[in-house]
């Protein structure tokens, strides 16, 4: 008979900073994930090489090698190889991530190293409490401990890694450490699903947690002005007009050529996340006005000018191309000055809630335009914002304090139609 493996105390352990997943610039292995000797971890190379032979983008890589990382430094601590781990080890690893904060790191330019060592109370002194709604966007800020989005995505990465490893027999590998939902390990999934209806999401991980179906974030029309206004330069200007008339994704905006931008026909051409698939999309008058007071300031400065050159680039020398956690640090500042926390996705959000509330729009069109696979998807914005049902409810509230002030002879009797009353008596409807 097997002995249990002896329970670790979580409580206090604390994830080593060791290895790292490293950006090559090679579009052969974008991403390399170094142990503590500096040398490359083969299994999760293998994995990726697998990953880009299906046309995975490089962002992809880079949030899978981050999930892998974390798992591997748990590994690291505990003295365990990666092909012997056993369920216990996945059980305590998400247990881990569901009740431990996460690491705190300092950066290189605000932070010293007493501030690094500063405990997580004494660090959030002054800021809002953790997971607290914003009082200008409303939305929550970033707690201490992992998300459930974050844990949901690291169990599947895992989980998908092991299983490419079983298949391939790799090392002394036997079981996948984590293992499927116990409600669908003997049965298929959906073997008695009646085909007139919809499949339900099913929890295919038994240490997956549930992540609720969050609302899209759209910035009212009065928060964008004053985000607009917040801005420093024409380029940001021009971005923000950009995001928010093209419904765009943030990285795909960035990677636009200048030969992308059509002024006369109100098009700007990007390659699509998912498909990589060339597509015009069309954007605001505005849009391209700011653009040329950026283009020829920046000319005139000498910034790299030609149809084949980038279309956004930084603005001071050396000048290099506007990658995303440049304009990503561009949108911090305005949410610092702010005190908001919108977020660069929020722009997307607001573009499709623009188009999906014009009634001359067509949802298939909107759908095109967003590159969304279903329509179910672009479906989502149909429903009211957060925002939209807060003020509906206050209205609401406000015309039942009214009612309830209003003098007795205003207020008809029940089953009278205050209209017809109006009309009857001359007077306007209640």
């Amino acid at each position: 008979m097997l002995e249990p493996r002896p329970v670790s105390d979580l409580k206090d352990f604390v994830l080593p900073e060791v290895g790292a997943l490293q950006e090559t610039g090679d579009p052969w292995e974008p991403y390399r994930l170094i142990d503590p000797a500096g040398e490359r971890v083969e299994p999760v190379a293998l994995y990726f090489r697998d990953l880009l032979a299906s046309s995975t983008p490089a962002s992809t890589l880079r949030s899978y090698g981050n999930d892998l990382l974390r798992w591997w430094r748990y590994l690291w601590a505990k003295g365990v190889p990666w092909d012997r781990a056993i369920r216990e080890d996945a059980r305590d690893f998400m247990l881990w991530m569901q009740l431990a904060d996460k690491p705190v790191r300092a950066h290189w330019r605000r932070r010293g190293e007493e501030e690094a060592r500063m405990p997580a109370s004494r660090r959030q002194a002054g800021k809002p409490p953790a997971s607290s709604p914003n009082p200008v966007t409303g939305k929550p800020t970033i707690g201490t401990k992992y998300a459930a989005s974050t844990r949901a995505h690291c169990e599947t990465v895992l989980r998908t890694f092991y299983d490419f490893h079983l298949e391939l027999n790799s090392g002394s590998l036997l079981v996948n450490p984590f293992p499927l939902d116990r409600t669908r390990r003997r049965n298929r999934a959906n073997a008695h699903h009646n085909p007139m209806d919809e499949f339900e999401p099913t929890r295919a991980g038994r240490y997956r947690p549930k992540v609720p179906e969050r609302a899209p974030r759209r910035i009212p029309d009065e928060k964008y002005a004053e985000v607009f206004a917040a801005l420093r330069s024409d380029r940001d200007r021009a971005l923000l007009a950009g995001w928010v008339s093209t419904g765009a994704r943030a990285s795909e905006l960035l990677t636009a050529k200048e030969r992308d931008t059509l002024p006369g026909q109100q098009l700007i051409g990007v390659i699509r996340k998912g498909t990589q698939a060339y597509q015009q999309l069309p954007a605001s008058p505005d849009t391209f006005v700011w653009l040329r007071l950026y283009q020829e300031a920046a000319w005139s400065q000498g910034v790299p000018r030609g149809r084949t050159q980038p279309l956004w680039w930084t603005l001071r020398r050396p000048w290099r191309p506007l990658n995303y956690h440049a304009a990503r640090a561009m949108f911090v500042r305005v949410n610092e000055v702010l005190r908001s926390n919108w977020t660069l996705h929020d722009l997307r959000h607001t573009a499709a809630y623009r188009m999906t509330n014009d009634p001359e729009m067509q949802l298939a069109y909107v759908q095109h335009i967003l590159a969304h696979r279903h329509l179910t998807t672009t479906q989502k914005y149909l429903t009211p914002s957060q925002d939209e049902v807060i003020q509906a409810g206050l209205a609401h509230h406000a015309r039942r304090e009214r009612m309830r002030n209003a003098p007795p002879m205003e207020v008809p009797a029940p089953g009278y139609n205050p209209e017809s009353l109006g009309i009857l008596f001359g007077g306007t409807s209640a």
